[in-house]
């Protein structure tokens, strides 16, 4: 049986191990190329005959057709299971001499905390080795209910460890740590915590099914943006990025751990998460602790600006390798991240943008990361996982929402409510496509289109995200580096945040309604209907007789809401500009 032909989609030969690295090590111009994404459902052919470095070099690309040609079919899922086991070796107990006394090392921590607030104990520990995988550190922290937590330590460098815990409520803690370094193990320690400052609404979590809210039971409405890889452009352009932030309406951010290799992104980041370099390579088990700080800083500074970090941990848009570790280095990885950032009370995890595109990465490996991600996260973020073509099986117990990205080329929003009804968990659509004007069809809608691709998912009980593409001579689009808005749809965005912010309840919950227009709201209360792109100039509304109500005209695009004059009740004509984008909210009067 023939596994690949010239005919066969490069997608498919990048995904198998021996034809990514035969096209790897004979065309590495093309296996390297940032626009690599894009040429993935050309023919392998073609892509090789139209390869600028097999340029009159027929004999060449002969060859490496004959040599994929000839390639088995991969047990692809035996592999990583085989290089799991032999990759994760456990750490010795003799990492220190019997003569260095338990508990020895000097620790620092505050004896007083706040609920809602990161405790963070720091240990002076050894550093001979790889303190990054021969030792491991948690602490069992004692709630005043006296019930446990378990929480994973890290190193930090320079022989300092450190165990950080998000304090879930007040009162009296305890903890003892444990670690097969000696001088690690079996330190106590006790701290107070009071009630948190009023601002501390808590993590966010699901609610009501379908919608989300603070601890406290604030709702929260998640009005995000993309900025893949804004943390890796260094600080001048990084803190425009936050100056945006702080004056739109964006309260969730798509964001990378990794730096990213793509269209529009060519330079190279200043700080890498290893110890390393693109030339020199990098050591996947020793990670660079400046990298992490500054990641922090940055995630630090969107809490302040009252904005959540939805944190990838990974994907496929690499020329380091980060896309590619072992089994054991990933976990590694994902240890030492969950470690280190789960006190943060605005993290959310995505496992992966375009999960799909991570060809050496099997379901069983997703699985095997998802219980990582809840063992180490003492606090229980929000956890989902993002798609480029298959959607992944949301039902899964550990997903806590739904991460989408658009399967249709014009319809996403539109799909909402099926998305509800099948897997019965909170719709965020991260990716509807992005506005702007690039050549690819996902970055190239209109500020319009993406305001009405909210309103659809909005009222439809949905929650849409924003990105934006412009063309610009330095490669800073917004999707990816930051910097400043250049489109016509986050002030509008902003509007709508604004009237779901008005929503009795707090959250737009879809209503029966006719064929031709979404409707959300509480029923014979407050209705909202939204016409998108159709522009009727009159519309026949039917409520229940005996209850006065009175009429909003909302234009979306406009960003006016003129309220009729009088009330209304029973069957009733409401007069309507015969514009696109308009939308009608109807209000029980008391």
């Amino acid at each position: 049986m023939t596994t690949f032909t010239a005919e066969s989609p490069l997608y498919f030969v990048m995904g198998h191990a021996e034809g990514h690295r035969i096209l790897s090590e004979r065309v590495p111009t093309l296996t390297n190329n940032p626009l690599l994404h894009t040429l993935y459902f050309h023919e392998v052919g073609m892509i090789l005959g139209t390869e600028d470095a097999l340029k009159d070099r027929p004999g060449e690309v002969s060859e490496i057709l004959r040599l994929i040609g000839e390639l088995e079919p991969e047990d692809l899922v035996a592999q990583r299971a085989a290089a799991a086991a032999a990759d994760v070796p456990a750490p010795s107990a003799s990492y220190e001499p019997d003569t260095v006394q338990c508990g020895s090392a000097a620790a620092s921590f505050p004896h007083a905390a706040a609920a809602q607030e990161r405790f963070e104990a720091t240990f002076a520990g050894p550093s001979h080795g790889n303190p990054f995988t021969d030792v491991h550190l948690r602490a069992v922290f004692t709630a005043p209910s006296g019930a446990t937590l378990s929480v994973p330590g890290f190193y930090d460098g320079d022989g300092s460890y450190r165990v950080r815990l998000l304090v879930p409520e007040a009162g009296v803690w305890r903890f003892t740590t444990a670690s097969n370094a000696r001088s690690l193990d079996g330190i106590t320690g006790t701290f107070t915590a009071s009630d948190g400052a009023s601002p501390a609404k808590g993590l966010v979590r699901v609610a009501n099914t379908f919608h989300f809210a603070y601890d406290d039971g604030t709702p929260y409405l998640p009005i995000g943006t993309t900025a893949y890889a804004w943390t890796h452009q260094g600080d001048a352009l990084e803190k425009q990025t936050l100056d945006t932030l702080a004056a739109g309406p964006f309260n969730k951010m798509r964001m990378c751990v990794f730096p990213k290799s793509y269209l529009f992104n060519e330079n190279e980041p200043d700080l890498y998460p290893f110890e390393g370099s693109l030339a020199g390579g990098f050591d996947y088990d020793r990670p660079n602790p400046a990298f992490y700080r500054h990641l922090e800083l940055r995630i630090s500074q969107l809490e302040e600006l009252g904005i959540e970090a939805d944190l990838i941990l990974f994907h496929a848009y690499d020329r380091w390798g980060f896309s590619t570790m072992s089994p054991g280095q990933d976990c590694r990885y994902l240890k030492y991240v969950l470690a280190r950032l789960a006190s943060h009370r605005n993290v959310w995890w995505s496992l992966a943008n375009e999960y799909d595109l991570l060809f050496r990465k099997t379901t069983e490996d997703w699985e095997r990361f998802a219980a990582i991600v809840q063992a180490d996260d003492p606090s229980g973020h929000l956890l989902s996982i993002h798609n480029c073509h298959a959607f992944y099986d949301y039902s899964r117990p550990w997903i806590t929402h739904s991460s989408i990205q658009r399967q249709d080329v014009h319809k996403t929003a539109e799909f909402t409510g099926e998305w509800r009804d099948r897997w019965h968990k909170p719709v965020v659509i991260d990716e509807c496509a992005y506005e702007g004007n690039i050549d690819q069809g996902w970055g190239n809608i209109t500020g319009e289109e993406m305001t009405r691709r909210f309103w659809e998912g909005a009222v439809r009980g949905g929650y849409v995200g924003h990105g934006e593409t412009y063309m610009d001579a330095g490669d800073i689009l917004w999707w990816s580096k930051g910097g400043e808005f250049h489109g016509s749809s986050p002030e509008r965005i902003a509007f709508l945040r604004r009237i779901q912010e008005e929503t009795p309840g707090g959250f737009l919950e879809p209503l029966p309604s006719s064929w031709d227009v979404p409707t959300a709201g509480i029923r014979y209360e407050y209705e909202l209907n939204y016409f998108g792109f159709n522009q009727p100039t009159y519309r026949n509304f039917v409520m229940p007789g005996g209850r006065i109500y009175e009429v909003d005209i909302i234009d979306t695009w406009n960003m006016t809401v003129d309220t009729l004059p009088g009330t209304v009740e029973g069957r009733f004509r409401v007069e309507l500009p015969g514009r696109q984008y308009i939308a009608v909210r109807i209000r029980a009067v008391s």
